[in-house]
């Protein structure tokens, strides 16, 4: 914007310079070249009454006598020529072509003063350069003034932007320094204005965030103390099994609401190096019975040799929600494949229902868009969580539907 600001205004000094400086330059020449007339037509009128007096009084005349109307003028060097009554000449000067002539006659004598083109023409120069010198620094001024409007006007927007950063990467007391400019001065006011809810809301968030922490904790403690009871005092291995499995999903249950409650209070930390298919085949275990109970097939795909760079946890929630989704609204078989391409290794969940309609389209990653009656939330945030993580959620197929996480291969 400062380049923008420069530019106009030496755009505009420049035009009004070429504006005025051409014509300034034109009336200067025209009037040197009047001037320089009018010059030689005084000096020979001057010249001829000397002469008069002197030829009255019977006096010679002499180059002599007409040498002071040679250099009357120091721009205006001019040769100067008297015709005598008898017809005499007397001259005096260099006899250059002539440019501007001045002429006064009578009836005995003529008196002449020629003056020559490089006389005016040097003239002319010196008031063109002039008009330059005035041109040029009217031109540096106006750079010099352009310089300090840009930069008054820059540095508050820099300042500005500095805050918007601030308060983007979670600094929100930004600070509000008062530039002068209305404009900008309004802006600053409404971020600070912004500033100030964003901190009542995070703070209310947090104090959400620790009641909803404690209240959660509690029950789901309790749900796996019981469960640990069954298991204990069970000799069904059936019902063991069951309870084993049902006390790790109360486990991950209890991961998943410290991530989600730590998400809005500091970042999670960098994903380490993750065996795919232990989440994959735990998730075949979890799943597989409700799509049996469903009269529906999951195949799942398990590569043993395959390592990304993601978290446990929010890779777990992506495919679960993915599951849920494809049991609830999908059809047929629900199949899940993995396949590395370069650094970047792809799992895709499909089936065979009847897909996202085109009116939703990619649209349904957004929160509170759902195809169905449900809140629209878990593929948001099962794409908050994977990119977190540094991968990512797309959708490559509607119909019949085809989802892909996009994990980067551990190196």
């Amino acid at each position: 914007m400062r380049a923008r600001i420069l530019q106009a205004t030496v755009a505009s000094v420049v035009l009004a310079v070429l504006l005025l400086g051409i014509p300034l330059g034109i009336v200067g020449v025209a009037l040197v070249r009047d001037q320089a007339l009018r010059s030689a037509q005084d000096r020979s009128d001057a010249l001829l009454r000397t002469v008069e007096r002197r030829l009255e009084f019977d006096q010679e005349v002499t180059p002599d006598v007409l040498e002071p109307y040679v250099n009357a003028e120091r721009e205006w060097t001019a040769y100067v020529t008297v015709t005598l009554p008898d017809g005499g000449l007397v001259t005096a000067g260099e006899p250059d072509p002539p440019y501007l002539r001045g002429e006064t006659t009578t009836d005995r004598l003529s008196a002449r003063v020629d003056v020559p083109r490089s006389s005016v023409v040097s003239a002319a120069l010196q008031v063109v350069v002039l008009v330059l010198v005035v041109s040029v620094g009217a031109i540096v001024a106006g750079v010099a003034l352009g310089l300090v409007q840009a930069r008054r006007l820059t540095e508050p927007l820099v300042d500005l932007a500095r805050n918007a950063q601030r308060l983007g990467s979670g600094q929100i007391r930004p600070s509000a320094q008062r530039s002068g400019v209305p404009e900008v001065d309004l802006v600053a006011a409404e971020i600070a204005a912004s500033a100030e809810r964003m901190a009542a809301r995070l703070a209310a968030e947090r104090e959400f965030a620790s009641d909803a922490s404690h209240q959660l904790r509690t029950p789901l403690t309790a749900v796996s103390m019981r469960l640990e009871e069954i298991a204990a005092a069970t000799d069904e291995p059936a019902v063991r099994e069951e309870a084993r499995i049902a006390l790790d999903q109360v486990e991950r249950l209890v991961q998943v609401v410290d991530d989600l409650l730590d998400r809005n209070r500091q970042a999670r930390a960098a994903p380490a190096p993750l065996v795919l298919g232990d989440v994959l085949d735990q998730q075949r275990e979890e799943w597989l019975p409700q799509y049996r109970a469903a009269g529906r097939r999951l195949d799942v795909e398990v590569p043993r040799d395959v390592v990304v760079l993601a978290s446990a946890g929010p890779l777990a929630q992506a495919l679960a929600t993915l599951l849920e989704n494809s049991l609830q609204h999908g059809a047929g078989t629900t199949s899940v494949r993995v396949r590395q391409s370069g650094s970047s290794v792809v799992v895709e969940v499909a089936d065979e229902g009847p897909g996202i309609p085109d009116s939703l389209g990619v649209r349904v990653f957004e929160r509170k868009v759902s195809s169905a009656r449900s809140t629209g939330l878990g593929l948001a945030l099962a794409r908050d969580l994977v990119t977190a993580d540094g991968g990512r959620l797309e959708l490559l197929r509607p119909r019949p539907p085809v989802f892909a996480l996009f994990l980067r291969a551990a190196p």
